[in-house]
């Protein structure tokens, strides 16, 4: 009975503790943003020199290749004009139409927020207004690169924060940039990073907001983990090599469930509550898993249990998880991992690389 007691008040502290980037801000409920992108109905009901259309909810990103390689310049174009929510959205597209389509679909939004967004030097992957708002966007040259990251970022991240002021190399933007910068890019401008590594700001589930219910469970994590693993089949779809996650707090979640899903080569949890796994055998994924934690990081004080669908298990920095581990000495705080300088940002540059062993 004593235990029970025990296990119940570490519980109420997962609810109380585990969160993202946004500190000890409360948060409410999230509705998770699945399915088809927006204009899916118009989509369906188009084609392509009689050809149906492939269907957003039941394609897979090879298949949806597949139909593009099969279409000339002005049918590809049409496409993008008449629908540029869906082509920007779906995996397995080129990457240069899907550029193009979401520069159309943020113009087309008229909504300040995400005007920086259309600028023509951007190359955004993914940008979906619903709920909160999802974007993803790329740092470097997706179509020619050796190798590609993803930094897959925690709480209180969305489309209408994605370009907001942050301390230096902290949201998934930031991080993103630094990790460019480290492995040879530049942060000034991202269109003439080193062509040999291209870093993806993925943004592209519902993150909870702030601390709550939201961030102690799963449930936005596994509608993420699906919208994840698809992703990286969309990217293998258009010949990018298997990618190294960058998980992030809660996003270490979120990657934790899609792990044994997709092809992804390292998996990197930093700053995490858990990934729902005892063990790093226990995702089930072919990848090396890495763990980081800084001596400062207050995640350090959310109790690491699973009860009643209640926090997210192991601390993936322990040695009993069984991750490899990255020196995380000098980092400061909670999103201090990608700060220039540091152990962490070095051993990241070189697993991005695919030079750590």
């Amino acid at each position: 009975m004593r235990r029970f007691g025990r296990t119940l008040v570490t519980a109420a502290l997962a609810v109380a503790v585990v969160g993202g980037t946004a500190g000890w801000a409360s948060g409410g409920s999230q509705s998770a943003v699945t399915g088809p992108p927006p204009g899916t109905a118009a989509w369906r009901a188009d084609t392509a020199y009689g050809r149906a259309l492939p269907d957003p909810a039941t394609a897979t990103p090879y298949e949806v290749a597949r139909f593009f390689a099969g279409l000339d310049g002005a049918a590809r174009s049409a496409l993008v004009r008449d629908h540029p929510l869906v082509v920007g959205n779906l995996d397995g597209v080129p990457l240069p139409l899907r550029y193009e389509a979401n520069r159309l679909a943020v113009a087309a939004t008229g909504q300040a927020r995400y005007a920086s967004l259309a600028a023509a030097d951007r190359r955004i992957l993914a940008f979906d207004p619903r709920g909160r708002g999802q974007v993803a966007e790329v740092f470097g040259d997706l179509e020619h690169a050796a190798h590609v990251s993803v930094i897959v970022p925690g709480s209180d991240s969305d489309a209408a924060s994605h370009d907001a002021r942050r301390a230096p190399s902290t949201g998934p933007t930031g991080m993103a940039r630094a990790l460019s910068a480290a492995t040879g890019g530049t942060t000034a401008d991202a269109s003439t990073a080193d062509s040999s590594v291209a870093v993806i700001a993925w943004t592209g589930y519902t993150t909870p907001v702030g601390v709550g219910l939201d961030a102690a469970d799963g449930r936005l994590a596994a509608a993420g983990a699906s919208r994840l693993a698809r992703l990286t089949a969309g990217l293998d779809a258009v010949g990018a090599p298997d990618p190294v996650l960058f998980c992030h707090s809660y996003g270490s979640v979120v990657c934790g469930l899609a792990a044994r899903h997709t092809d992804a080569s390292d998996i990197v949890a930093f700053g995490s509550p858990g990934m729902r796994a005892d063990t790093a055998g226990a995702l089930r994924t072919g990848a090396r898993v890495w763990a980081a934690r800084g001596p400062s990081d207050w995640i350090a004080d959310v109790p690491n249990v699973r009860f009643a669908g209640i926090g997210h298990g192991a601390d993936p920095s322990s040695a009993a998880f069984g991750a490899r581990r990255v020196p995380a000495a000098d980092v400061r705080g909670h999103t201090g991992y990608f700060a220039p300088g540091t152990q962490s940002l070095a051993a990241f540059a070189a697993i991005a690389r695919g030079e750590a062993r």
